[in-house]
């Protein structure tokens, strides 16, 4: 395929492009923005495009791939990196002051709840809330990984029933 050739296939795919686009930035503006970066790199890669192939299907991987290194480039430029010796910087502050007695009641009345459990859930609870996986878990209490599942599903809600009877929200906050 010749090169004139390729930008009139191009072209004419570059029109079925603006749906996908919008599904993927939900964004006017992004969406433009994506099919132009996305036309530009197959016009720049034309030597890779197969003749015979399908066009508007080697578009829409360019577009995809693309959209998500963009995603992730954004998602990393948000996270914050601490380059910074010591920490007593970054945890430092001069206004909040904690109070920790809310915290020690929840957790009173966490352990509390705990122990109502029958001992038949709040094992594999624990062990699960340690870190355990659930075949490790099935394991060591030699029960199958079924059962293992169900017993921690009827464990959270037990807890969860008892701790509302005490007046906590779903966001574990007193009312």
């Amino acid at each position: 395929m010749t090169a004139l050739e390729f930008n009139y296939q191009l072209e004419r795919a570059s029109k079925s492009l603006k749906p996908f686009a919008m599904r993927l930035t939900k964004d006017l503006e992004d969406a433009n923005d994506l099919i132009q970066e996305t036309l530009f790199k197959a016009f720049t890669n034309k030597e890779k495009f197969a003749d015979g192939t399908n066009l508007k299907a080697w578009l829409y991987t360019i577009m995809k791939n693309t959209f998500i290194t963009n995603y992730q480039r954004m998602v990393r430029r948000k996270t914050f990196i601490d380059t910074t010796e010591n920490l007593h910087f970054i945890n430092s502050t001069n206004t909040i002051a904690e109070n920790g007695a809310t915290s020690s009641f929840a957790l009173q009345e966490i352990s509390t709840a705990l122990g109502n459990l029958e001992d038949t859930y709040r094992s594999p609870f624990l062990m699960y809330y340690k870190g355990f996986k659930y075949h490790e878990i099935a394991e060591r209490l030699s029960i199958p990984i079924g059962t293992v599942k169900n017993r921690i599903h009827i464990a959270r809600k037990e807890l969860k029933d008892s701790l509302l009877k005490l007046g906590y929200d779903d966001r574990n906050k007193k009312d």
